[in-house]
């Protein structure tokens, strides 16, 4: 099943993104930052602090700049006025794209995000145009090295989980988004820090590509939204058949 899960799909292909070490620090920092704000500077009493702190870990930032761009929020040093947008439109092939940003100049991030879905031949929408196609939820993943699926299961359901999803790489586990911080507590005095915990979107229906041209031109467009600095995450209602992943 997990083959051809959406979020697996993703974290396949998320080693090659993540090796670009200076852009994602920059968007972890962004994201502690904005976390910092919007909340207590304290990851115990702030949820979203405390995911961002552990993104941070698992991509090896060092720990002196996590705690700087904290202290910094604490002192009220002006700059880094970032605000959260969220950007809907589609693919070619009629996939639909959620990009969720942090910008500190909305005129540039909406120029660059659409630039980029019109070179693919895909459109950039209003909000909310294919937002109704997801659920917002809790995503929290483990290495599939920390525990069976069985366990894995049994653990994630009793802490509150709604889905959890298993293969020997991976453990996906789907939450209410108001249950994120307790599930991953739980989970995280069992079986140690994920390999992240977030927000995200699921799609209620995924549309299966099976055309490797069609699948090597969505990532295409993909790469080129996360690769823009303002962009955090980017969702779609696509999945890969196993042999378009082992390719792609």
């Amino acid at each position: 099943m997990a083959g051809h899960s959406q979020f697996a799909n993703i974290k396949h292909r998320k080693g090659a993104q993540d090796a670009k070490k200076a852009k994602r620090f920059t968007k972890i920092l962004r994201e502690i930052t904005v976390a910092a704000k919007t909340g207590q500077p304290d990851p115990n009493f702030n949820p979203r602090l405390r995911n961002a702190m552990i993104e941070a870990r698992v991509n090896n930032m060092p720990k002196d700049r996590v705690d700087a761009a904290i202290k910094k929020v604490i002192a009220g040093s002006e700059g880094d006025n970032f605000e959260e947008i969220r950007y809907e439109g589609y693919a070619p092939g009629g996939i639909a794209i959620i990009v969720e940003a942090l910008t500190d100049n909305r005129n540039r991030t909406a120029s660059e995000v659409r630039s980029i879905f019109t070179k693919a031949g895909g459109a950039l929408g209003e909000t909310g145009s294919v937002g109704f196609m997801f659920d917002h939820i809790g995503l929290i993943q483990f290495d599939g090295k920390v525990a069976s699926e069985e366990e894995m299961f049994e653990a994630a359901l009793e802490a509150g989980a709604q889905e959890v999803e298993s293969s020997s790489e991976l453990h996906i586990i789907i939450t209410q988004p108001e249950n994120l911080g307790a599930v991953r507590d739980a989970l995280t005095e069992k079986f140690k820090d994920p390999l992240s915990a977030k927000f995200d979107w699921k799609a209620k229906n995924s549309m299966e590509i099976a055309d490797l041209e069609q699948a090597q031109k969505l990532m295409k467009m993909i790469d080129a939204l996360e690769d823009c600095d303002d962009v955090q995450m980017v969702t779609g209602n696509y999945i890969f058949p196993d042999e378009i992943v082992d390719k792609i």
